[in-house]
């Protein structure tokens, strides 16, 4: 979520709360959850190593972006709807949500573990592999539930498909990661993947001085940009060659809102003519980008490590476009989620929706092609109300 409130995002959903809890008889024992999972001496659970990521026999690899689910544990049934109707139109090889993944109002780590299920299940019941980047959002349910990034982590890597890994230590943020593609041998790596943890809010102060008249988003932060940098080398030194990859995160870089216009400072109509024929550009934008108040310099040292070949990001729920900027493809995935905002009015839903990426390792930089595909392609309801439903049955993790 940026800029624009959804004021009704913690509360909407209280009557079901309070019908349904109340006949609720679930039980950690039951839910899969590892038994000591709230407790305060929880050790990290252990990544699937045998979930390894190839090309198919016939050099592709289909990558699915969801972004902001942004929902609690009552769910509004559409988000559902559209992964699931995604995920067998696309039959992807690998899905990331893209931060938001879930928002407050799961008040208790039972409901926190509801929130992540249902988004979870989607590719769970098929047998797809993903994993989850944070955005700004995903702790509002922490004040209530107890449960932080470091413990949702956790129960995300619970899942048998979920191809997280423990964080970085040392680093900003939860999860950072990156993720090899071998290539359809099985031999050698042909793409990777970076994930990120672009924070959440900028802190009150710094250095004394408060942030009016700025961005109070967070950004990526020194170390964060130095391990990718570092990273990549030693990918470089092992595979004797620069891996071609994605990034993705969910606040945007300030080069996302560059590219629009063109222009740092001239954001006319006329500047944003010059820079769809410049840069490409395809997709709609709807409200202002919104990072945070620093440029990180991530985007620089993506063009000095020459191996990224795309940034995508979430947050501002009702931009889809993407365009190539100076050799990067920068973009955005869009709002997977019906329960959080979307444009103003009978418009609300139009443009929920996912990115989906083509890889072949047969072209020189692997990414063929990006393109959004939106509920309305699939006959969902896109009327602007709430549909909201009460939790899934919690199903024990066989990872």
């Amino acid at each position: 979520m940026s800029k624009l409130e959804d004021n009704h995002s913690l509360d909407r959903r209280k009557f079901i709360k309070i019908g349904g809890m109340g006949t609720l008889a679930l039980t950690l024992g039951a839910t899969g959850l590892p038994g000591n999972l709230f407790s305060g001496s929880t050790a990290l659970a252990k990544t699937n190593e045998n979930a390894k990521l190839q090309f198919n026999s016939n050099g592709k690899f289909k990558i699915v972006q969801f972004n902001d689910p942004q929902d609690d544990e009552n769910i509004d049934r559409r988000t559902v709807e559209l992964m699931e109707k995604v995920l067998d139109a696309e039959k992807p090889d690998f899905v990331v949500i893209n931060g938001d993944v879930i928002t407050g109002g799961a008040d208790t780590p039972l409901e926190t573990k509801q929130a992540i299920n249902n988004v979870a299940q989607p590719m769970e019941k098929r047998g797809i592999k993903w994993a989850i980047t944070y955005g700004n959002h995903d702790e509002d349910s922490t004040p209530n539930s107890g449960l932080d990034e470091a413990d949702m982590l956790e129960i995300y890597m619970s899942y048998k498909y979920n191809v997280n890994k423990p964080s970085e230590k040392g680093i900003t943020g939860t999860g950072n990661m990156n993720l090899l593609i071998n290539n359809s041998k099985g031999n050698d790596a042909a793409f990777n993947l970076w994930l990120l943890d672009s924070g959440r809010y900028a802190p009150k102060t710094m250095a004394g001085q408060d942030f009016e008249g700025y961005p109070t988003w967070d950004w990526l932060r020194g170390d964060q940009v130095n391990w990718y940098y570092e990273a990549s080398k030693k990918l470089e030194n092992s595979f004797g060659r620069k891996i071609p990859s994605l990034m993705f995160i969910h606040i945007p870089l300030w080069e996302h809102r560059f590219m629009w216009f063109s222009s740092v400072d001239d954001r006319s109509d006329a500047a944003h003519l010059r820079a769809v024929k410049k840069h490409s550009i395809v997709g709609e934008r709807n409200e202002g980008e919104c990072p945070g108040p620093f440029n990180s310099g991530m985007f620089s040292s993506i063009l000095d490590r020459g191996d990224v070949k795309g940034v995508f990001c979430g947050h501002d729920h009702i931009n889809t476009y993407h365009g190539n900027y100076y050799g990067v493809l920068l973009g955005y995935g869009g709002s997977v989620g019906f329960g959080t905002y979307g444009l103003s009015g009978d418009e609300r839903n139009r443009l929920r929706g996912a990115r989906v990426f083509n890889l072949d390792e047969n072209k020189e930089d692997v990414l063929v092609e990006t393109h959004m595909v939106f509920a309305k392609d699939y006959g969902i309801d896109l009327t602007a109300n709430d549909q909201s439903i009460s939790p899934a049955p919690l199903e024990a993790n066989k990872k």
